[in-house]
């Protein structure tokens, strides 16, 4: 008698005997029953075979191969169908025609193994254990792949979380000593990825942009603190030295395999460019500035605009959003302005941080929602 094996016992599996003759289909469920197997159908008719099969999936066929309306072939061919590539369904072939040709062609059509007519019971039994020892194995093994899989993924997402929660202290640390509100890199991430998302850019690259932009002022970790507290204006050497923060938050950054630091790295470079060509360090003008860079410089003078800082004290939203309309194609790529001026339209703007303080998720990479059109 089958012995139990692992979580799940031999005795459990389902088995389908299809044969055209009764005698030989009573015969199999006697010796099936006596051995201790619980769940055996045995079919006469194989045009019932697939229904069954269908509502009630097996472990294990017993199939005749001559048999009238559909023969042994054509429900081996039927089941390669209705059974995925990396399933093992083991089928055991009855016949009284063991020739080379035969052997060959029940093979080529899935079949794992053969019984010759007349039985003998004992070798039916331990071909039978054999084959249902075998795909419990397999059921098991995809058991177990599918427990590493998740196991796999939700580590990964730890990985991804952790790595997310690293970016936002670093971004933390490169803006505590001159932001009043510590939320600045939260508040330029989350307005350049409302941006993104209305002009259209893919899903991924809002989630990638929202979190690489608060790395934009990284650099300023590498900046005096008598530089960037000073209340006053700031003499053209001390101008000169503020501008190498976006270099050196490049050199922070650069040189990573993961995208996210990749694209930080192209935001603390570019993020002072202008459309015009007149921005700083390196110059660009108009396209050649990277997408990702003239999202975050809009974001950036907005917020940077609208919330006091050590030298200056914070504007109304309607006087930034006037300012950034003036630099539309000067500062400022147009079709950026054009979206951001859609989100001052809509109120956005004066909620962003609401938004940004009430988000539960905001390091997930989930866009900043707008208000709803139907509410």
């Amino acid at each position: 008698m089958p012995e139990a094996e692992g979580d799940r016992s031999l005795l459990d599996c389902r088995i389908l005997v299809v044969d055209d003759e009764p005698a030989n289909v009573n015969a199999l469920l006697r010796l099936l029953g006596r051995a201790g197997y619980g769940d055996v159908e045995g079919i006469t008719d194989p045009r019932q075979a697939m229904p069954s099969f269908r509502a009630h999936p097996s472990d294990l066929v017993l199939l005749d191969l001559r048999m009238p309306h559909l023969d042994g072939f054509d429900l081996l061919d039927l089941l390669r169908k209705e059974v995925s590539d990396d399933e093992y369904l083991p089928v055991l072939v009855l016949t009284g025609d063991l020739s080379q040709e035969t052997r060959e062609k029940a093979l080529a059509a899935g079949a794992r193994d053969f019984i010759t007519k007349p039985f003998d019971l004992t070798e039916v039994l331990l071909r039978i254990k054999n084959l249902l020892e075998a795909r419990v194995l397999h059921l098991q093994l995809q058991e177990h792949n599918r427990t590493l899989e998740k196991r796999v993924r939700e580590r990964t997402r730890e990985l991804a979380v952790a790595q997310v929660e690293i970016l936002h202290r670093l971004a933390l640390a490169a803006e505590y000593r001159d932001d009043v509100t510590g939320r600045h890199a939260e508040r330029v991430g989350a307005l350049a990825s409302l941006l993104a998302e209305r002009l259209g850019r893919e899903k991924d690259e809002i989630r990638l942009l929202r979190r690489a932009a608060t790395l934009h002022d990284v650099g300023k970790i590498g900046v005096p603190d008598g530089i960037l507290m000073k209340p006053g204006r700031l003499t053209p050497e001390e101008w000169d030295r503020m501008r190498t923060h976006v270099e050196i938050g490049e050199r922070i950054l650069m040189g990573s395999g993961y995208p996210i630091l990749e694209m930080a790295a192209e935001i603390a470079r570019f993020h002072h460019e202008r459309w015009d060509g007149e921005g700083y360090q390196n110059g660009l003008k108009g396209d050649d500035i990277p997408l990702s860079g003239r999202l975050v410089a809009v974001a950036d003078v907005f917020d940077s605009l609208t919330h006091i800082r050590p030298y200056k004290e914070a504007q109304p939203v309607e006087e930034a959003v006037a300012y950034i309309a003036d630099e539309r194609g000067a500062h400022f790529d147009p079709a950026v302005v054009d979206v951001f001026l859609e989100l001052a339209e809509e109120g956005i703007l004066h909620r962003l941080d609401e938004l940004v303080r009430e988000g539960r998720d905001l390091w997930s990479g989930e866009v900043v929602p707008g208000p709803d059109p139907g509410e």
